[in-house]
């Protein structure tokens, strides 16, 4: 059974950003995903474990990797009709690095970023 999520009132729906852009990091490899807020489900996600991604890449953790992820999810997100994302990052993440070739990428792709 699925419970759905709680309804929130119209005037603080109106003030959210509805698409939010997650990403994690492991030693392994990179994900990203994109949160649709007011009904807490995944509209979009790109991540270095996909198979069809694995025989393109050198390697499935370091920068180039996140930038391929950046791109892809951009992609994705723009064949959905998403035009606009607003980014959540960690307290211990910096832009730098992964996270800036996750988010430079998207925004490279088309998808404007709040």
């Amino acid at each position: 059974m699925v419970i759905p999520p709680p309804e929130r009132a119209a005037r603080v729906t109106r003030f959210l950003k509805p698409y939010l852009l997650r990403m994690h990091f492991s030693n392994k490899y990179v994900s990203a995903q994109v949160i649709h807020t007011p009904t807490a489900t995944v509209a979009c996600s790109a991540s270095s474990q996909e198979k069809l991604l694995k025989p393109n890449m050198e390697s499935t953790r370091d920068v180039a990797a996140a930038a391929k992820i950046g791109k892809l999810l951009g992609e994705r997100l723009l064949l959905k009709g998403i035009p606009a994302v607003s980014i959540h990052m960690k307290r211990e993440q910096k832009y730098h690095g992964k996270v800036k070739a996750v988010i430079d990428s998207v925004r490279e792709s088309g998808v404007k970023l709040l």
